[in-house]
């Protein structure tokens, strides 16, 4: 099993691959974010060991590069900021675990090699609704081939309205998905986000993709309006 690590602690990287040799992976060291998106973009892996806080590119930009490339080598994240936010980031732009420094060596050769069981996750199918496209694994919209800038917030509703579209789908559906179910703000904010996503994806094309459904719900339009 070939694992590439990239990590700028040098004394932290020896450690990781004498300890990674000895349970019998083949192990390659890179040290900055650069050097490590060159490493994994030329050569295969069967999993990648990339530390969050890197010099030259970050471990979320290395793996969002990684993604948006369509290298889908298994990735595990190594940082010592331990907020959920910060792992939902991870997870979002594309990484399949993370670990939070300092951790156990046991632990981590585990998780690789379940990482390795399972192996490259399969690349996530394109939403289309005629001209409109939501890629779900490289954040990215596109209404009649431009590409449309959105918020993580609005993408998030956006794709979750794609996945459902021709159907009507309620805010307390929309809430429970694009927020959470313990959400307890004010329900209205559907609305507000909604009304940003019109003003991107339908009024400068003309369209009318996203549909009020009163009394009911939002429904997006099969055909993309």
């Amino acid at each position: 099993m070939r694992v590439l690590v990239v990590e700028d602690e040098t004394a932290l990287a020896q450690v990781l691959r004498a300890g990674l040799v000895d349970e019998g992976f083949a192990v390659d060291v890179q040290h900055t974010g650069t050097d490590g998106l060159w490493a994994a973009t030329e050569n295969p892996y069967d999993v990648i060991v990339l530390d969050i806080m890197l010099p030259g590119l970050n471990g979320y930009e290395v793996c969002r590069r990684l993604r948006s490339q369509g290298v889908w080598t298994p990735v595990l994240m190594l940082t010592a900021k331990d907020g959920e936010y910060d792992q939902a980031d991870a997870f979002d732009l594309g990484a399949d675990d993370y670990l939070v420094k300092p951790f156990s060596f046991v632990v981590l050769v585990a998780r690789l090699r379940a990482l390795v069981r399972r192996g490259a996750p399969a690349r996530p199918v394109v939403l289309t609704a005629g001209d409109l496209t939501v890629d779900p694994a490289r954040r990215q919209v596109s209404r009649a081939g431009q590409a449309v800038r959105v918020t993580a917030r609005e993408f998030a509703l956006l794709e979750f309205l794609m996945r459902h579209r021709g159907d009507v789908v309620s805010k307390r559906q929309i809430i429970d998905n694009v927020w959470d179910a313990h959400f307890d703000g004010d329900p209205n904010i559907v609305e507000v986000y909604v009304g940003y996503l019109r003003r991107k994806i339908d009024q400068p094309f003309g369209r009318r993709a996203i549909q009020t459904e009163r009394g009911m719900g939002y429904r997006l339009a099969a055909d993309g309006g």
